[in-house]
């Protein structure tokens, strides 16, 4: 609960700096890394075992999203597999649990697909939000909800398969909305767009998103991420 105030804190007093500059006549300037921490503690911020799916044309994978804290767990069966993502202060971690023990995903795996979808294992990284450079380029209504585009890129080609990443980031929540990754010829690679929320413990938490990978050369139906509830 403390850290939600927190994020609620932050998202009012970035809010009422945006507010000030309009008074003064000056176009507000809300700062952009600022804006990508607040994500980052939101995401954050949970504490729930979730319950979805996975679907891709005729294809549905169930799984469990298990957030706590700082740590989010996917956890899939049939083969079992477990994906977890840790939110550090200055990089996230993503590793692969097995009975072996936790291992570090490689960035050589990062462009692999996640369960044949249309994810990466480079997008489950988020790295994107850690990226050095980033600037707030406009603002944007999503499902009613007033929005900041952002626009990030890694500090080097080296380190992401993609070039840089817009993003468009809920200015009351926190929440990412909407997220389109270029690839190093310009082109549209990968979009992730919210299509509904919903309030689960007073939360509000993703309900379904469409990921589609139109600059990979597949020719495929997007793939859909529904989260249907708590888990029983």
């Amino acid at each position: 609960m403390t850290t939600f105030r927190t994020v609620k804190t932050r998202l009012l007093l970035l809010s009422a700096l945006c507010l000030s500059g309009f008074a003064a006549g000056a176009e507000p300037e809300p700062d952009a890394q600022e804006i990508l921490r607040i994500v980052r503690i939101a995401q954050a911020s949970q504490h729930q075992r979730l319950v979805g799916t996975l679907r891709t044309g005729a294809k549905k994978i169930p799984f469990t999203l298990a957030i706590d804290g700082g740590t989010i767990r996917y956890e899939f069966k049939d083969p079992t597999q477990v994906i977890q993502l840790r939110l550090l202060e200055k990089d996230s971690r993503l590793e692969e649990i097995t009975k072996g023990g936790t291992e570090k995903v490689s960035a050589a795996r990062f462009d692999a697909r996640v369960r044949d979808s249309d994810i990466s294992y480079e997008d489950l990284a988020m790295k994107f939000l850690y990226w050095p450079k980033a600037v707030v380029e406009g603002e944007q209504i999503m499902l009613l909800r007033k929005c900041w585009i952002l626009h990030t890129e890694p500090a080097s080609s080296k380190e992401s398969q993609y070039s840089k990443v817009l993003l468009w980031i809920d200015k009351q929540a926190g929440a990412l909305m909407q997220a389109e990754a270029y690839d190093h010829a310009g082109k549209l690679a990968r979009r992730f767009k919210v299509l509904a929320g919903q309030k689960v413990e007073g939360s509000w938490i993703l309900k379904e998103m469409r990921i589609e990978a139109p600059g990979t050369g597949v020719d495929r139906s997007p793939t859909y991420l529904k989260i249907d509830g708590l888990e029983k």
